[in-house]
């Protein structure tokens, strides 16, 4: 596990999905740039609710900054090609929405 900070762009919406345990979760992608133009995959996924809840009140494309627990990972497209991927427990989380609402406070 690696602590990390991902900026990036939702791609797709978050989705709310519930545990063996009854205990509600959030999941989504990022969509991150590298310094050399790449595209890295973040798969996020989110236990707690403050998270839960700024990540559901984001749209298709919109930005966001997360922090927490990364784990590399590689995945194979439909040409065969290996690309990476980070999958991340995500503690934090801040996206224009928030700092809006700071703004107006």
């Amino acid at each position: 596990m690696i602590d990390g900070l991902v900026g990036g762009r939702l791609y797709g919406e978050a989705q709310i999905g519930t545990g063996q345990n009854g205990k509600r979760y959030v999941t989504c992608k990022v969509r991150a740039t590298t310094n050399d133009g790449d595209t890295i995959f973040v798969n996020v996924i989110a236990f707690d609710d403050e998270v839960q809840t700024a990540l559901l009140a984001l749209s298709d494309a919109e930005s966001v900054a997360l922090s927490g627990a990364l784990t590399p990972k590689v995945w194979t497209d439909k040409n065969g090609l290996t690309k990476p991927a980070m999958d991340m427990v995500a503690h934090r989380v801040m996206t224009a929405h928030q700092e809006r609402r700071k703004g107006d406070a």
